[in-house]
């Protein structure tokens, strides 16, 4: 199957380079290019993509508020890319529904990798950004939950113990071998973790490990 994809950036060359990076793929074909935000969403609801590649930093209609148009509209899946290593844009990011965030310093086969991911449903992060997403959670000033607790009570132990883990940024890998049970089964937990909670990736699913109090923030990630 073809992942179709709209690049949007308000830098023609960049804008152009991502574009024929990813049309050389068999698999990926870019179906529109977009110089603000409110075109990259006029674009996704006409053309219905798998992917929409959005710079955080646009006219018209910013990248942040373009990806919440989107995640909002429809079926289409957002990664957000930016020169700026910024821990305030990751944040609106994830919050606005977006499922990857890259830097524009990416490699060639990083980008096409997360097109991939992102377009089959999972999530990415550029890995500074994901060490810096958990390390923000961990040393932020304890603060009260911002989603009730009992949203965790529909889980079972077993789930609940997967959440924990996903929260302080473990691997697939790295949970089995914590709990003792096969990559296979810690798949079905993360499944059922995110079916039950109404979460669209595991970074939802970080988000939610701190936000419900399950993870308190201040708390060493390895604790």
């Amino acid at each position: 199957m073809t992942i179709r994809v709209v690049v949007a950036d308000d830098q023609e060359l960049v804008r152009s380079g991502f574009a024929m990076i990813l049309d050389a793929q068999e698999d990926i074909e870019v179906v529109a290019e977009a110089g603000d935000g409110a075109a990259a969403v006029a674009a996704v609801e006409r053309l219905v993509p798998d992917v929409a590649l959005l710079d955080v930093r646009m006219p018209v209609l910013d990248g942040i508020e373009a990806c919440r148009a989107i995640s909002a509209g429809g079926a289409c899946r957002t990664v957000m890319l930016t020169t700026f290593d910024s821990d305030e844009y990751v944040y609106e990011a994830l919050h606005a529904g977006a499922s990857g965030f890259l830097l524009k310093d990416v490699r060639r086969d990083d980008l096409v990798h997360a097109v991939r991911v992102v377009a089959a449903g999972e999530s990415l992060l550029a890995p500074s950004v994901a060490r810096r997403l958990i390390e923000e959670y961990t040393a932020a000033t304890p603060r009260a939950p911002a989603l009730p607790a009992e949203r965790l009570e529909v889980l079972t132990a077993r789930e609940r113990q997967t959440l924990l883990h996903l929260g302080r940024g473990l691997s697939n890998a790295e949970i089995a071998a914590a709990l003792v049970v096969s990559e296979h089964t810690v798949k079905s937990h993360v499944g059922n973790v995110l079916a039950k909670l109404g979460l669209r990736d595991r970074i939802q699913a970080v988000i939610c490990a701190y936000e419900t109090g399950l993870i308190a923030a201040g708390t060493p990630s390895g604790e």
